[in-house]
C-alpha cells in the first residue's frame, strides 16, 4: 500500500508546540480514558508513550494518535491498554499483553463508517448485497495490481458485488491528480471504467498527451475532455472525496470497504471471496 501524507493533526502540531508536541496532549484522540482515576490514566499514558506502535510508522503509541488519528493499529493498542489498566494489571503486565496485541495485528474489518456513494462511478449489478469502495491512486503500483484482483472477485462474485470508486490522489505521485481529474470527465461522458482501465493499463504514464490519446480512442468529445481537464473542473471534487476519505480512516492507498467497513487484510481475490461469503452471507 503507498502511504499518503501523515494526517492534518500533526502539522498542526508541529506549526504550534514543535517536534514533541505529541508529548503535551494528554486527551488523546480516539482514546476513551472513562473509568479511570488520575494516577491510572496517568500511568496508562506514560505506557502509550514509552511503547512503540506496530503499524510501523516508527512512533510511540500516543504519538501516533496525534500525528496519525485514522490509525487504527495505535488506536486498538492504545484501547487495550485502557482495559487492562481498569482491570488492575501491573504495568509489566500491561505490557505483556500489549506484545500480544500487536503481535495479531489490526482487525481485518473496522468498524463500518459511512460512506456517500451519490454521483460516484460504479460497476456491478443495484442489488448486489455487497458494496466494496474503493480509495485509489491512478499512479499507485499497488492500486494498479489490485485491479485484476478486483475484477477477479467480481468474476467469482458476479451478482454478490458492486465496486465504486473514489478519487484518492497522492502527494508523492506526479501526475496522479491529472489523471484523477481526466477519470472524471471521462465519467462525465459515459466512459469512466473505460478511461479507468486504459489509465491502468498504461501505468504508470499518465502524461497529457498519453491521455488525450485515451479520449480519441474512447470517442470522447475531445474539446469538451480538454476544456474540462484545463480548466480543473473536477479538482474540488477530487479533493472532496480525499477528505471524505481521510475521515473514514483512509491513510494509503489502495484502500478498500466492504459495506462500510474498513479491510484491512492482503488484498487478493484468493484472500477476499472466502471472507466475504463467510461475513457478508
Amino acid at each position: 500500500m503507498t502511504f499518503r501524507r501523515l494526517a492534518l493533526p500533526f502539522f498542526v502540531a508541529v506549526l504550534c508546540f514543535g517536534q514533541a508536541a505529541w508529548q503535551a496532549v494528554v486527551d488523546l484522540p480516539g482514546v476513551d480514558w472513562k473509568g479511570l482515576t488520575g494516577a491510572k490514566k496517568t500511568a496508562a499514558l506514560r505506557v502509550m508513550q514509552a511503547e512503540g506502535c506496530s503499524c510501523g510508522c516508527g512512533f510511540k503509541i500516543a504519538e501516533c494518535r496525534v500525528k496519525d488519528e485514522p490509525c487504527s493499529v495505535s488506536k486498538k493498542l492504545a484501547g487495550s491498554i485502557v482495559n487492562d489498566s481498569l482491570a488492575g494489571k501491573s504495568p509489566a503486565a500491561i505490557k505483556a499483553e500489549l506484545q500480544r496485541v500487536a503481535a495479531e495485528g489490526p482487525p481485518l474489518f473496522d468498524q463500518p463508517v459511512t460512506i456517500s456513494t451519490t454521483g460516484d462511478p460504479v460497476i456491478g449489478p443495484a442489488t448486489a448485497k455487497i458494496t466494496v469502495v474503493e480509495f485509489s491512486d491512478f499512479q499507485c503500483p499497488y492500486c494498479s495490481k489490485a485491479v485484476a484482483e478486483m475484477k477477479e472477485i467480481m468474476r467469482q462474485m458476479p451478482k454478490e458485488v458492486k465496486l465504486v470508486f473514489k478519487q484518492f490522489p497522492l502527494d508523492s505521485h506526479s501526475q496522479a491528480q491529472f489523471g484523477a481529474e481526466a477519470a472524471l470527465a471521462a465519467q462525465a461522458q459515459g466512459k469512466f471504467w473505460e478511461m479507468h482501465d486504459l489509465l491502468y493499463a498504461g501505468f504508470p504514464d499518465l502524461s497529457r498527451n498519453r491521455i488525450m490519446g485515451y479520449a480519441r480512442q474512447l470517442n470522447l468529445d475531445v474539446k469538451r475532455f480538454t476544456a474540462e481537464v484545463d480548466s480543473h473542473k473536477y479538482k474540488d471534487r477530487v479533493a472532496a472525496e480525499e477528505q471524505e476519505g481521510q475521515a473514514a480512516g483512509v491513510s494509503g492507498t489502495p484502500t478498500f470497504f466492504f459495506n462500510g467497513r474498513k479491510y484491512n487484510g492482503t488484498f487478493t481475490a484468493a484472500a477476499v471471496v472466502p471472507l466475504l461469503r463467510k461475513e457478508f452471507k
